[in-house]
């Protein structure tokens, strides 16, 4: 009993400071959207073990040295801002100029668990070409060559496959191709390397000041005043309430990935990531 107060402690205020929409969490729902298991396993255990080091390192003290630099967190400020900004604006820029982009839904995906929703639908003028094409390359030019091709072996009285305008007439509006394993179709959005969601992940942790100041300084002043046995029980609380929120955003995130696979989905998401970006952005550069 006496272990289960500070751990209980530890585990509200690190759930009460750490749940909040920040640019680690936009990120990390991106990646649970668009990317492989793996990817998004990788991305969440990055940002579970760098909110350990920083919980810990601020119970040992780090957090009294980081206070007497300030300098270090103005060089971190700056660099947190200009890549903050930048994604911002690029995230802006898929809002304002869609590109049609959806998640592909493929059989990776239903490897993974996750509910398969419908491919990417295909546009009036990609189904009137490829009907075109399929009627060029048909049995009906067959007719007339006094070759009797495979065609000939239908009778009339079968309904044989059907081309030219009565395909589409015939076809559901709703026909849908799925691109290959491997490739991106038309309308599709690339899923992040592992490498590029690492990359971008480790600095939209570790390149914002506010991270530093929340850990470091905040969450390890306070487990120090919970005494020098009990203060351990409330980093542990800690530290498992950042295990507890990033799995739940990154493999919670997944099951919305039915959603993204309509564009205008992708609209709304990269309207608000670009806000909240250039939100935190401007807030960073300021030195609010």
């Amino acid at each position: 009993m006496t272990a289960l107060l500070p751990l209980l402690s530890g585990l509200g205020t690190g759930l009460a400071l750490i749940v909040a929409i920040g640019v680690q969490n936009t990120y990390l729902l991106r990646l649970a959207v668009s990317a492989r298991l793996a990817v998004v396993a990788v991305a969440v255990a990055v940002c579970a073990l760098s909110d350990a080091a920083l919980i810990v390192a601020g119970v040992l003290g780090v957090g009294a040295v980081v206070e007497r630099v300030p300098a270090a967190l103005l060089v971190v400020r700056f660099v947190g801002a200009a890549f903050l900004l930048t994604y911002g604006v690029l995230a802006a820029r898929r809002a304002l100029r869609p590109s049609g982009d959806a998640v592909r839904l493929d059989d990776r995906a239903a490897e993974d668990g996750v509910p398969v929703a419908a491919p990417t639908t295909m546009d009036a003028t990609t189904a009137l070409a490829t009907t075109a094409a399929d009627a060029a390359a048909g049995p009906a030019a067959d007719v007339g060559s006094g070759t009797a091709g495979p065609a000939s072996d239908v009778s009339p009285g079968t309904a044989g496959p059907a081309s030219g305008p009565a395909a589409l007439e015939a076809r559901p509006a709703s026909t849908s191709r799925t691109a290959p394993p491997g490739r991106v179709g038309p309308g599709t959005t690339a899923a992040p390397t592992m490498r590029a969601a690492v990359l971008t992940m480790l600095v939209f942790t570790w390149a914002n000041p506010h991270v530093y100041l929340d850990t470091l300084v905040f969450l390890g002043s306070v487990a120090n005043q919970q005494g020098v046995d009990e203060r351990w029980w409330w980093t542990v609380g800690a530290v498992a309430a950042s295990c507890l929120w990033f799995g739940a955003l990154g493999f919670g995130g997944r099951l919305l990935r039915p959603l993204f696979a309509r564009p205008v989905t992708w609209r709304v998401f990269d309207a608000l990531v670009a806000v909240v970006m250039l939100a935190f952005g401007v807030i960073l550069l300021v030195g609010a």
